[in-house]
């Protein structure tokens, strides 16, 4: 029997004083690793084997290791890194996470292994490919996004799916998401196609053309497993481990 595919999932770098009284004040001053554990829970349920990534090592030595790549959600993109002031709705951005993602993005490209982009995850795909972001929608913007009072495990809209896109053969025509982004997709950038779309028309989900790189706007590790989405990850890192034997 095959190997599961190794497949990495990025994270965010905080001090622990952003846990309060839950560690010691002399350890306040000391950098964590968060990983939310529904990423790597949904990558199992597809039959995958999820690795949580590091930033303390070789971008290239991790990203050869792998066979696919999730970059999750998290904090906003710097606006500078496509060619914008921030607006003063901007959120907390995170200039480090930025590079380093960039950085795995770049290589996991180069390599040709399948990404998976969630909610900021495909934002970042996006301004990679030379696109541009809306830095802020309100709820009384748009349709149900963003939607961060209640639980992130309801659905609040629906996507409607391209016909012949990927995301329609993994979704079907529409499917129901949640949504905690206050940011939306602006111009689309090179080599993406939009393939979903809130009623609103804002963009939800964007597939590359020319690699295996889906990116979604909403949080599928928190929807029902096993989701379309990782599924999709599994296999098809599974097709290119057959491709290449």
């Amino acid at each position: 029997m095959a190997p599961r595919p190794l497949i990495g999932i990025s994270g965010r770098r905080w001090p622990a004083n952003l846990l309060g009284d839950a560690v010691p004040k002399a350890m306040h001053g000391i950098l964590f690793d968060l990983h939310f554990a529904d990423y790597p829970g949904a990558v199992a349920a597809c039959g995958g084997l999820p690795v949580e990534l590091t930033r303390d090592a070789d971008v290239q030595d991790i990203v050869d290791r792998l066979d696919g790549l999730v970059l999750s959600g998290g904090a906003d993109i710097e606006p500078s890194r496509y060619g914008e002031s921030p607006d003063p709705d901007l959120g907390a951005t995170e200039p480090e996470r930025d590079a380093w993602e960039f950085a795995l993005l770049a290589a996991a490209q180069q390599r040709g292994i399948p990404v998976l982009c969630v909610c900021r995850g495909v934002q970042l795909l996006n301004v990679a490919r030379g696109g541009s972001l809306v830095q802020h929608v309100g709820v009384e913007d748009g349709d149900g996004h963003p939607a961060f009072d209640g639980d992130g495990h309801h659905v609040v809209h629906q996507v409607r799916t391209e016909e012949g896109s990927v995301a329609a053969s993994l979704f079907g025509t529409t499917v129901d998401v949640n949504s905690l982004h206050h940011q939306l997709i602006g111009v689309v950038g090179e080599g993406l196609r939009a393939s979903g779309r809130s009623p609103d028309g804002a963009i939800e989900v964007l597939e590359a053309t020319d690699g295996p790189i889906l990116g979604v706007q909403w949080h599928p590790e928190l929807l029902e497993r096993p989701n379309p989405a990782f599924a999709w990850l599994v296999e098809a890192c599974n097709e290119r481990a057959s491709a290449s034997r």
